[in-house]
């Protein structure tokens, strides 16, 4: 199955379609596609539902070697950023950057590993844990 996020005027990723690998030979047969069902000239790309942070996972849920498709897969209110060629999520806190090698928003201060569940208190600009 291929996927295609629609696009509204600002790039902001309003639906993601999915369309038979039969129909969607190459991505422009899948745009075509869309276009034709659905009686617009709306613009299209498509996304790939194995890529995340610029890697392509398998079935295994492991990294496969595949193409990494956009850096992420759209979802809706995404913005698809054209100069990188890559779905960015909305930016959830702030303080957080864009990472530009993934394409994803990192904190200011790495999560921590020691096993515990936390939460990011913008406030303090820290990890928390929950009471």
């Amino acid at each position: 199955m291929a996927h295609f996020a629609k696009l509204d005027e600002n790039n902001i990723v309003i639906k993601v379609h999915r369309v038979g690998n039969d129909i969607a030979t190459s991505e422009q047969a899948g745009i075509d596609y869309l276009q034709k069902i659905h009686n617009t000239d709306a613009t299209f790309k498509q996304t790939s539902y194995n890529t995340k942070e610029g890697v392509h996972y398998g079935q295994d849920g492991q990294p496969d070697g595949g193409v990494a498709l956009r850096k992420n897969y759209a979802g809706k209110g995404y913005t698809y950023d054209e100069s990188r060629d890559a779905f960015i999520a909305p930016k959830p806190f702030d303080l957080w950057t864009l990472n530009e090698t993934t394409c994803a928003w990192d904190a200011p201060v790495i999560y921590p590993t020691d096993g515990n569940v936390y939460y990011w208190d913008e406030s303090s600009g820290s990890w928390q844990v929950p009471e």
